[in-house]
């Protein structure tokens, strides 16, 4: 994070799932869930500044609306508003996770927010209380303020923090398509058959250090969904196991896939036969972070 008179920077960091189990639905239409979460090093950058008044938002994406219905001026808004800010503030966001990929991207930079704004007008919330804040705006905003490595429950707000996971190679591939978290969640509802990936034994293999026993686990309920509408994903993930990835998973909601490598040589060379079939628009060799 760096300052300059009344000018913050925050990295907002992109989020896969390493397991994600759904529990159940609940009555107010979420989903009671269980997931093993992990921020990765694909992120966007946010610059904050005091202005006059109100809530400004800027950025170099063409795609995406700077309006109230933003999670960046979400999180501005009720934080100035809880923190009893009389200032302004201007906010430039550079887009690099990508869009309804199913990363958190749109969390994450609503936690980016809560955490800046708390230091530039020197708030002195505790994590916890922006974490009690961030579930207002959404369900994986909490854990995109703490990151690391975690075990999620409840809608996702219910944070156990984890030992990092074990080191590995990453490539991440979003193939050129929107998925709607919704619509996954709906027709998971209307399917009903849940094929439980093993959160505990995910969990005790990242206490371990156990990389095997990590990509031995991976498993995402809501991939059966996406997969059957789109199978590009299928195609993505036999290709990254095809070129000697230990496992592969599809990431939250879609359509975001991930593989997980020993070496970076073999990622990159995954990266380019991926390319090279066109399977994939956005195509990133990353680390756990």
């Amino acid at each position: 994070m760096s300052h300059e008179t009344n000018t913050l920077t925050r990295k907002a960091y992109a989020k896969i799932n390493l397991g994600l189990d759904v529990v159940r639905r609940l009555e107010n239409g979420y989903h009671e869930v269980r997931m093993i979460m992990q921020t990765v090093g694909i992120h966007d950058v946010l610059t904050f500044k005091a202005a006059q008044s109100g809530i400004r938002i800027t950025t170099d994406s063409g795609e995406l609306p700077v309006g109230e219905d933003n999670l960046i001026y979400k999180a501005a808004r009720l934080l100035t508003e809880t923190g009893n800010v009389q200032e302004g503030v201007e906010i430039h966001l550079e887009k690099h996770i990508p869009i309804a990929a199913g990363m958190a991207g749109g969390s994450s930079d609503a936690a980016a927010t809560l955490l800046g704004l708390n230091d530039l007008f020197s708030l002195g919330m505790s994590e916890e209380r922006l974490r009690e804040l961030g579930v207002r705006i959404g369900a994986d905003v909490p854990y995109c303020i703490m990151g690391g490595t975690a075990l999620a429950e409840g809608i996702g707000e219910l944070l156990t923090p984890l030992p990092p996971a074990p080191p590995c190679v990453l490539l991440i591939a979003k193939p050129d398509i929107q998925v709607s978290t919704q619509y996954v969640y709906e027709h998971l509802d209307a399917a009903g058959v849940w094929q439980h990936p093993d959160i505990d034994g995910m969990r005790l293999a990242i206490e371990n250090g156990d990389l095997s026993g990590v990509t031995a686990r991976l498993g995402n309920v809501l991939e059966t969904v996406t997969a059957e509408r789109y199978p590009v994903i299928g195609q993505i993930k036999e290709e990254m196991l095809a070129q000697g990835a230990l496992g592969s998973l599809m990431s939250g909601s879609g359509p975001t896939v991930f593989g997980i490598y020993r070496e970076e040589k073999q990622a990159r060379q995954a990266r380019e036969t991926l390319k090279r079939q066109g399977l994939a628009r956005d195509l990133f060799v990353t680390y756990n972070v």
